[in-house]
């Protein structure tokens, strides 16, 4: 597809260590390679959370100013949280956090949202994706079980909609499944196409 053979003139990079993101850039067919530089997810306290995911992928992409000097490399940047009651729910620290996080989401409705930076040489795209994710009321024995089993310690909200609990806790969800994951695929595919390759 010719899409597709002109995303393969690029090295793409992915700066993410999630398995999910690779997992979905993969699922695209979209040609690139993992290079992963950790980045401390700090932010100034004041921001709403639309602003803290492109604040923080634009701080992921900061760290390939290196590699961005060369015309034929593009890096794709993420990050995603969770919003509960208009508090942010960062990655639980351990089990007991995990429990909590997990009780608290547990029959309410809360909000992910994911930001992205797309960049190369001589052109940058941040955009985002915002979905609504509702639990039904969750057993004591229920969290536990998933957290003993799938140690959801590097997700936001302590929980992958992949996993287990997704199968059997979700009662619904408004917007994109792959935002919940970890990266909205369908717009970084289209804004990848604007980037990179000629409209017929």
């Amino acid at each position: 597809m010719k899409c597709l053979d002109c995303f393969g003139r690029y090295d793409i990079i992915l700066g993410s260590q999630s398995p999910r993101r690779k997992l979905l850039m993969e699922g695209a067919r979209i040609p690139f390679r993992v290079m992963a530089r950790p980045v401390p997810e700090v932010f100034p306290g004041y921001l709403p959370p639309l602003e803290v995911v492109k604040y923080l992928c634009r701080q992921k992409a900061a760290c390939f100013e290196q590699e961005l000097k060369d015309p034929g490399k593009l890096v794709i940047t993420a990050d995603t949280i969770v919003v509960h009651k208009g508090d942010i729910i960062n990655k639980p620290g351990d089990e007991s956090e995990a429990f909590k996080m997990l009780t608290a989401l547990s029959g309410s409705t809360h909000e992910v949202y994911t930001g992205v930076c797309m960049r190369k040489l001589d052109d940058e795209r941040i955009f985002h994706d915002y979905s609504l994710v509702s639990f039904r009321e969750l057993r004591s024995d229920e969290i536990r079980y998933y957290i003993d089993s799938c140690s959801p310690f590097d997700k936001a909200g302590a929980y992958g909609i992949q996993e287990w609990i997704g199968y059997i806790g979700i009662s619904g969800i408004q917007g994109s499944y792959h935002n919940v994951m970890g990266l909205p695929v369908h717009k970084v595919y289209s804004e990848l196409l604007d980037m990179l390759c000629k409209r017929p």
